[in-house]
């Protein structure tokens, strides 16, 4: 018998899924959708801040995962993250045609397109109508783009007009220079890229060209066919230009031509009978016997809930038995999903244990007294060490970081608009002339992210989280050698002082300089070239460590050594804010406490700008329109409050009172942490009137019962959560310890849950190494290039997209809002985790 070809099995596998699928259907939530496929139109838009975000545009979540975004008219075919986006200026539902119409304007080139979506069958008819030709500018370069997220799809084959191949794991492909002139206008103005001097561009060739593609025939979760009636599909990988790069099929947009210009055919496949497989929540890092055991078990709306769940423990000699059967207990539908609990909180005796729910169980666990004792190690000995700046850091032979920045920081020149959302006002707001070299910024401070900058609010709020840290619990814990006079870390080498002393030490030395030689707080010591920001690798290579002299040539050296012709150097954005100087003001009176007794002149120096800054930034307030964020009107609360704790004073004692119980009235959430923290400070009476504010608050903490499965406070935003959740332990913890009769600390136990893998979309530890069954492989680091982590990061969590899908990739790091830790998340999730194993204690 004549053996069939792959191309016949492809066809009669694709022929039986399409069979199985269902037609596309307009939902309530304005996005097109069958069992296993949604398809959202502009649901999600492109922002004007960091313009292409990886998070809108036409997307396809399919059987229960994004795999595609971005679809929209582009100018390029590998759009990078600063690439100019198209406006959605207006976006039409028609529920009769179910059809969904944007519009999409490119103001720099008075270009307007219009992007029509219709459900065709089990598929959609995507259109692109323009009622001018596109601009000649753009002849050439104006495309529909559509974007595949690399990981879902590498190493899966791919039929182009029946030419097979497959994806490629690495970056592959081939690429062609062209002069700079040629490329259009994408990036505000910013110098994207070094080309060393060559004057071209890199521009990615197509991996494959064609009317017809085939999707992932070999997956059929993954399958999706594409036809084009009027041009060429072309295949590129994205990742050729950046690391954060998607596969991009593309369209261009014809010359000269008006109305319907382009037509593509998009077919999802939709497995019959899919239903997506039971997300049960648990904590991986374990449970204390005592505590409140509940897995929340996150279900397909589709998908039947069982009667029961079971608990099995794992013996010691590896045979397994059922030790607990439980009801499962509704909870209801939250956004996509459907929800159950199974409490499994009369479980006691220590050992190794897994949930099975139906067919399906879960990695195992612990029940024992000491799961959360090394819960902050990680987070304390190797990534905040890690992310110390103008330092060298050294782990046994793997070296993380040289020395960064050894050429120090420039003036930000007047007027200049920033592409990490700062920007210089008018004037420097200094003594300094633009791109004057400010000598001494250049030491302490941390790495905000998983970039190199630092952040000046951030640091902030870091030395704040340590100094809390330090005087509520006195960590002694030392694993980290840390030399100022060599300007070198070691990790895993104690050197007899607490760590956490050393980075209150390191973080005030940075911050302290800047109030000294800038004279307020700068918003940011960053970079000034857009290549640079996005480096990725060792931060000592980021910069060539010379000063910049422009009476050298380019990448020349002066002959001393000294001074070079590169225009590498971080500048300083100086423009001066108030606020943020009375949020300095807070950490300098926290810090000088800390301090002293360690390092005495820092401390006394901490504390002398901490009372210049009140002063000046309180002159300079009553001057200017009251800010009225939250943020900015509590600020002054922490500092009077860190003031009269540091000093005694009983002016700063006064106008703490006179202004926390307005804050309290208007925000409790927000502001009853910093009333907490008076409490040893103030007399019983003080206590006494925070009493009702405690009260109001735990009855909030009741109401996220019913808000959401999960108990805890989740955000929606273009950041997710894991900072708010963390916030609300710290509080029920300190709440707990000063109301025991008022606030249950057991409410807290629902925050580690969280953290380590009781959430929606997966069961992940969100914390690096942290859950040692499952922790997540992969984060936004400054090593995301490697699809790593750096061990104790904390990712902000579970990401919400409109309107009603949650998401945590676990194997594509580069989504920050997601994905990125940050120095001052890190040090949140520090003294919430030292306040837990307080409380635990």
């Amino acid at each position: 018998m004549r053996r069939p070809s792959l191309l016949s099995i492809i066809v009669l596998l694709t022929a039986s899924n399409y069979t199985w699928s269902q037609d596309l259907k307009l939902n309530d939530l304005e996005y097109l959708e069958t069992q296993g496929v949604n398809v959202l139109v502009y649901n999600n838009l492109f922002t004007g801040g960091f313009n292409d975000e990886k998070n809108a545009g036409i997307e396809l979540i399919h059987h229960g995962v994004r795999t595609a975004q971005g679809g929209a008219v582009r100018l390029s075919n590998t759009p990078e993250q600063w690439d100019l986006v198209p406006e959605i200026s207006s976006r039409k539902v028609d529920r009769a045609s179910k059809s969904i119409e944007a519009m999409l304007r490119y103001k720099d080139y008075d270009f307007d397109s219009r992007v029509v979506v219709t459900a065709k069958g089990k598929g959609v008819e995507i259109s692109v109508y323009l009622d001018k030709p596109v601009p000649k500018v753009l002849e050439g370069s104006a495309g529909f783009n559509l974007e595949l997220l690399p990981s879902q799809y590498w190493n899966k084959a791919y039929l182009m007009d029946g030419r097979y191949n497959r994806f490629p794991r690495y970056v592959v492909g081939n690429t062609i220079t062209r002069p700079n002139s040629e490329k259009p206008k994408q990036f505000k103005g910013y110098i994207t890229s070094d080309d060393r001097g060559t004057g071209k561009f890199i521009d990615p060739l197509p991996l494959e060209t064609g009317r017809t593609l085939l999707l992932a025939p070999d997956e059929p979760s993954r399958l999706v066919k594409i036809t084009s009636q009027d041009a060429d599909l072309m295949l590129f990988d994205g990742r050729v230009l950046a690391q954060n790069g998607w596969f991009v099929i593309r369209s261009i947009l014809p010359a000269g031509k008006t109305g319907k210009v382009l037509t593509w055919t998009l077919e999802p496949n939709a497995i019959k009978g899919w239903i997506r497989e039971p997300n049960i929540g648990f904590s991986q890092v374990g449970y204390l016997p005592s505590q409140p055991k509940v897995a929340v078990i996150e279900l397909d709306k589709k998908d039947k809930p069982l009667a029961k769940a079971s608990l099995y423990k794992v013996g010691n000699d590896g045979n397994v038995a059922e030790v607990f059967s439980g009801k499962i207990i509704p909870w209801g539908n939250y956004f996509k999903y459907h929800y159950v609990k199974f409490d499994f909180t009369t479980v006691k005796d220590p050992g190794i244990y897994y949930i099975q729910y139906g067919n399906f169980k879960t990695n195992n666990f612990l029940i024992e007294n000491n799961v959360y004792e090394k819960i902050t190690d990680a987070t304390s000995d190797v990534w905040i060490p890690i992310h110390m700046n103008h330092m060298y850091v050294n782990e046994a032979y793997r070296v993380w970081h040289g020395e960064p920045f050894k050429e120090g920081y420039r003036q930000a020149p007047p007027n200049t608009d920033h592409f990490d959302l700062h920007s210089q006002g008018p004037t420097t707001d200094t003594k300094y002339k633009a791109l004057e070299l400010i000598h001494g910024l250049n030491v302490g401070g941390f790495f905000d992210a998983g970039d190199f900058d630092i952040e000046t609010g951030s640091n902030i709020s870091v030395v704040q989280n340590f100094v809390h840290t330090w005087e509520y619990f006195k960590p002694l814990r030392d694993q980290t050698f840390v030399s100022q006079q060599q300007r070198y870390v070691d990790l895993h080498r104690p050197d007899g002082t607490p760590d956490v002393l050393q980075f209150i030490e390191h973080g005030t030395l940075n911050l302290v300089a800047q109030a000294e030689i800038v004279g307020h707080m700068t918003q940011t010591l960053s970079n000034a070239v857009l290549d640079n920001y996005h480096h990725l690798g060792d931060a000592a290579s980021l910069t060539d460590g010379l000063p910049y002299d422009p009476n050298l040539g380019p990448y020349e050296v002066a002959k001393d050594g000294r001074s070079s012709g590169v225009k590498d150097d971080l500048w300083a954005f100086t423009t001066r804010n108030p606020s943020l100087d009375l949020n300095a003001a807070t950490m300098f009176a926290a810090a000088s406490r800390a301090l002293k007794g360690y390092n005495d002149d820092l401390s006394s120096r901490a504390l002398l700008q901490s009372k210049r800054l009140l002063k000046e930034a309180t002159e300079l307030l009553a001057n200017k329109p009251q800010d009225t964020s939250a943020w900015a009107r509590s600020a002054n609360v922490g500092t009077n409050l860190q003031l009269y704790i540091a000093t005694g004073e009983q002016q700063y004692k006064d106008k703490f009172q006179e202004l926390l119980w307005p804050a309290l009235d208007r925000s409790v959430n927000f502001n009853l942490l910093t009333a907490l923290n008076a409490i040893p400070h103030m007399d019983a009476s003080f206590k006494e009137k925070l009493r009702p504010y405690v009260v109001k608050y735990n009855d909030y903490i009741k109401g996220l019962e019913k808000n959401n499965p999960y108990g805890v406070p989740i955000t929606l935003g273009n950041w997710a959560g894991s900072g708010a959740v963390m916030n609300f332990g710290t509080t029920i913890c300190f709440a707990h310890k000063y109301f025991p009769d008022v606030v249950d600390g057991s409410q807290a136990f629902k925050v580690t849950n969280w953290l380590f893998g009781c959430h929606p979309y997966h069961n992940y530890s969100l914390v690096a190494t942290v859950g040692a069954t499952r922790p997540k492989n992969v984060f936004y680091g400054n090593n995301r290039a490697d699809l790593s982590f750096i061990p104790g990061n904390v990712a902000p969590g579970i990401l919400f997209r409109k309107p009603d899908h949650f998401e945590n990739y676990d194997d594509w790091p580069f989504l920050w809002g997601q994905n990125e830790g940050t120095i001052a998340g890190n040090t949140n999730y520090l003294i919430f985790g030292s306040a837990f194993k307080n409380l635990v204690k």
